[in-house]
């Protein structure tokens, strides 16, 4: 059995360090990674709007971080964090923060996101809203309400959706008022790896998990299915910058994210290999960064064409 983790410096319950330890700034960047390839296709298709791109980059990090502090809450509530979890420590669960405060902090987040939208609804009009809800409501039902998507394997699903195609097209359409080809092909990257991400994270709580009722793809189908789609999805995120540089007539630029690919491969086969437990926290850290420095030369190399 784990002991409880205890805060890092002289950091009490309820304190701003705690805070920021439950925001969990590392899952930030695949928030932030979508926004700015979003951005990146409407300055290449010459409509970059930097006042609603940095509104919609607001956005994103508060539902972001409204979504962690649910999943913080209701993964407590549910029994799916407590003393024998691997992953890092969550906060409510080490008594670090009370759940009635998480609450009202998911509930802060959520109503700041909502004061972005305000702005891009100026900007874009009316379909910011319905936007804006579906993803917060999502956020909260990823691990919340009578149905959580997390718990009935449609997590993987939501990530892959809001992560990538909502998030990458919501950035685009707010600057455009429309949403080209362009931008549907760009959020299959921003999407792959998010949801790689959380692959990662199943395949190293299947036990625990599993114990409280939590059936993910990685529970319900196994860890073969879960490597599996781990490099699936990986591989989709590769396949699309050499798409568009095949097929679509993007110049060479396109192909920058390939120098990222000795960490995708190196990423892919330490998964096949079967690592477990909390040797897993590496490699989700590392996804992490492969999702983030992706999307900054995918966001760079969009720049060299105006896309089909």
């Amino acid at each position: 059995m784990q002991k409880a983790a205890t805060l890092p410096e002289t950091s009490t319950p309820g304190s701003v360090r705690a805070w920021i330890l439950a925001m969990r700034l590392p899952t930030l960047t695949a928030a932030a990674a979508p926004v700015l390839v979003g951005a990146a296709v409407a300055a290449a298709l010459h409509a970059f709007a930097p006042g609603p791109a940095l509104a919609a980059l607001a956005g994103a990090l508060l539902i972001q971080i409204g979504t962690n502090f649910a999943n913080d809450l209701f993964d407590y509530e549910k029994g799916a964090d407590n003393a024998q979890r691997l992953g890092p420590a969550r906060a409510v669960q080490q008594g670090w923060i009370k759940p009635a405060a998480m609450k009202r902090g998911m509930i802060v987040a959520f109503a700041l996101a909502m004061i972005a939208g305000v702005y891009l609804v100026t900007a874009a009009g009316w379909p910011v809203i319905a936007i804006g809800l579906v993803s917060i409501a999502s956020g909260i039902a990823y691990t919340g309400g009578p149905y959580p998507l997390g718990y009935n394997g449609l997590g993987d699903l939501f990530v892959f959706a809001f992560f990538g195609f909502v998030a990458v097209c919501g950035t685009v359409f707010v600057q455009m008022g429309a949403v080209p080809p362009l931008a549907i092909i760009a959020s299959v990257p921003m999407g792959a790896l998010s949801t790689a991400i959380l692959v990662v994270n199943n395949l190293r709580d299947r036990d625990t998990d599993s114990a409280a009722g939590k059936r993910t793809l990685a529970v319900r189908f196994g860890r073969t299915f879960a490597i599996a789609e781990y490099t699936t999805l990986v591989a989709a995120a590769y396949a699309t910058p050499a798409f568009l540089y095949v097929a679509s007539g993007f110049p060479l630029p396109v192909l920058l994210p390939f120098v990222t690919l000795p960490l995708g491969i190196a990423l892919v086969m330490r998964v096949v290999r079967g690592e477990t437990g909390a040797a897993l926290n590496v490699i989700l850290k590392r996804t992490a960064i492969l999702l983030f420095v992706f999307g900054v030369l995918f966001a760079a190399g969009l720049q060299g064409g105006s896309g089909p």
